[in-house]
């Protein structure tokens, strides 16, 4: 492509709503909820666990926003880019990690209306229990901002790493 030559891209669609300024005492209790289910848990995890949610919810907004956040954090993009094979690309992960990245899995996806035993048993040989309170509450959370980025069609792209700190 020469100098002259020009890209365009598709058009940035337009978010059905700005709800955070419409229900401005739900944003900061999710906030408040947000930064309780961090307590404890290592950042880098977080992140992951908080992508896999999103990509698994196609939520364009935090996927944004929490690979920003991930790469900021010291993440590498080869993890970032490898999460959603993971299976294929266990070798990238520690097995607490892997733990993580399934029970996120299976507390997104409730296709059989229950977190497998064997999941949940995995998650709690790598963690804590009080670790593991948090994570899944880290879960749930990021799975309620992902329905709140869905359904408003938020808008991916503007976010700068580490603003919603």
């Amino acid at each position: 492509m020469s100098s002259e030559e020009t890209v365009e891209y598709a058009p940035e669609h337009t978010p059905r709503m700005q709800w955070a300024q419409l229900a401005p005492d739900v944003y900061k209790a999710m906030i408040r909820l947000d930064a309780a289910a961090r307590q404890g848990l290592d950042p880098t995890l977080y992140e992951l666990v908080k992508i896999r949610a999103s990509q698994l919810n196609h939520c364009a907004l935090c996927l944004d926003m929490h690979t920003k956040d991930a790469l900021a954090a010291g993440e590498s993009v080869q993890r970032i880019v490898q999460l959603s094979a993971w299976e294929e690309s266990k070798h990238f992960y520690t097995a607490k990690e892997l733990a993580a990245i399934e029970l996120t899995e299976a507390i997104t996806v409730l296709t059989d209306g229950f977190v497998p035993d064997e999941v949940y048993e995995k998650a709690a040989r790598h963690f804590e229990e009080a670790e593991l309170a948090q994570l899944i509450a880290g879960i749930a959370v990021i799975n309620a901002w992902n329905r709140f980025g869905v359904t408003t069609r938020a808008v991916p792209g503007h976010y700068q790493a580490g603003q919603h700190k």
